[in-house]
Formats: C-alpha cells, sequence, structure tokens
C-alpha cells in the first residue's frame, strides 16, 4: 500500500489530474468515475438544463472545481450556477444547486457528506441521482430524504427524474 502524500492548495489547483479530484485538507481523493448509467444520466441531465439556460437564468457546469472552503475543494458531476456568477477557473460561490450522479463504488454516506459540504458553501439543495436503482435524494437543511416526485423543483429549475432514468 503506498503512503499518502500531503499536497499544499496551490500544488492542488496547479495540477492537471485526469481524471479531475477531489482535495480535502492536504489530501487529493480520487472520485468514483462512472460507467455507462452514470455517464448517461449525467449526459442527459446536461443537456436538459442547458436547453434551457436562457430561460431559467441559469449557467450549467459538468465537473467543474467548487471552494468549499480554504483547503476544501470538490467536483460536483452538475453544477447549477446563476446566469450572472462570475466566470472563475474555480467556483467560489455558492451554486444554485449541485447534483450527484451516483456510481457503482458509492457509498451513500460519502454522498451525504458532499451534499453536506455544499450545503455549508450556501447550495439550498443537492440532489443525488441513483441511475442503478432508480431513486433520486434531496439533500437540504432537513437533511436527506428519498423523492417520489416524478419532476424535481429547485425554483424555476426542473428536471423530470422518471423520464430521465427511462432513458438510461
Amino acid at each position: 500500500m503506498s503512503a499518502l502524500n500531503l499536497v499544499s492548495v496551490e500544488e492542488y489547483l496547479h495540477t492537471t489530474y485526469r481524471p479531475d479530484r477531489d482535495y480535502v485538507d492536504g489530501f487529493v481523493l480520487e472520485r468514483n468515475l462512472g460507467q455507462y448509467e452514470h455517464a448517461r444520466l449525467q449526459m442527459l441531465i446536461l443537456a436538459i438544463l442547458f436547453q434551457r439556460e436562457k430561460d431559467w437564468q441559469i449557467c450549467v457546469l459538468p465537473e467543474c472545481r467548487l471552494k468549499i472552503r480554504n483547503r476544501k475543494y470538490r467536483i460536483p458531476d452538475v453544477m447549477v450556477l446563476s446566469e450572472d456568477a462570475p466566470r472563475t477557473p474555480v467556483i467560489e460561490q455558492a451554486p444554485l444547486l449541485c447534483i450527484e450522479v451516483v456510481s457503482p463504488d458509492d457509498r451513500m454516506p460519502d454522498l451525504v457528506m458532499r451534499a453536506g459540504d455544499y450545503f455549508s458553501l450556501g447550495v439550498p439543495e443537492t440532489w443525488i441521482l441513483n441511475p442503478y436503482t432508480k431513486q433520486a435524494f434531496v439533500y437540504a437543511e432537513q437533511g436527506l430524504s428519498e423523492s417520489k416526485e416524478a419532476v424535481l423543483r429547485r425554483g424555476r429549475i426542473e428536471l423530470p427524474v422518471i423520464d430521465l432514468f427511462g432513458q438510461v
């Protein structure tokens, strides 16, 4: 087993990882990458949100670094910003919404921790979508809950999750 090496924030921010990785308190953490179902659902989400960017006054980004605090950076699968949000290499202000698509190796406690990190930054909701079990979860102020709604809504943003699950 190899030893973990601490990495400075500066080194993390100036290093290109393939695939990109989270950074938590000096440690560079690999993210579980999806297989077909993950990639397909992520693409469908991005397509719907991108198509509505102008109408909903949003900017949608896949897998972009998000600064949670000084020594913590996360990379949501999908991030929804206000259309007037600053365009910086690393996003530092709270997105309107983060979306995580479950990969086969993901564990729910880890995803809840990620959603809690987003919430601590000021993200009001994180949607966690599981393409394998066709379940949708919402993480908000009251914690994690499963949603049985056909369409998830956050303000003007709507995502027809049941339809999307049917296309995976």
